[in-house]
């Protein structure tokens, strides 16, 4: 078996999601895992296939025929072991008052002490009582051995005190 990541954009309408199992199916490549969503308008996702390597060909051809209807992009998966990279779990949970470069911000600190970010998931939403936007976001990360915990903590905590948000780290 091989493992191949799709990336799909398009517009948003019923039946997308369906296309694309369709194609899969039809090739005997087997849906694993995805993160699918609508986003102004468009829906995005990246879905991970395996199939058998002697049909991976034929299933990248094929899923060129969702052109008009979704943009699809085919990438080589790992091969072999496709679990998480070692590393100790860390989750990252931050609120605060939209601005522009929060993502950046708390992304820039991860990046500086090695943690790999595996899932992140952000939105925005109006705080009525406070007259504005709420920004959230929720981040798996994965922290290795090397890096001091502690220094890590720290320095989120004055980023997080720097930028306004609240963030609330967990194992």
């Amino acid at each position: 078996m091989t493992t191949l990541v799709l990336t799909v954009v398009g517009d948003d309408r019923s039946g997308l999601v369906a296309a694309v199992a369709d194609v899969v199916r039809a090739h005997d490549g087997n849906w694993e895992n995805s993160q699918l969503a609508e986003l102004a308008g468009a829906f995005a996702g990246i879905i991970e296939i395996s199939v058998a390597r002697e049909r991976a060909d034929d299933l990248r051809a094929a899923l060129s025929s969702l052109d008009g209807l979704l943009k699809v992009t085919v990438h080589a998966g790992a091969e072999g072991e496709t679990d998480a990279a070692p590393g100790r779990p860390l989750t990252l949970e931050v609120v605060g008052n939209d601005r522009a470069g929060i993502v950046r911000d708390i992304s820039a600190v991860l990046s500086a002490h090695g943690v790999t970010i595996d899932r992140m998931a952000t939105r925005t939403t109006d705080a009525a009582m406070y007259g504005g936007r709420l920004f959230e976001a929720t981040v798996a990360a994965r922290v290795p051995a090397s890096v001091d915990i502690d220094a890590l903590t720290a320095e989120l905590e004055r980023l997080a005190t720097e930028i306004q948000v609240d963030v609330t780290l967990g194992a």
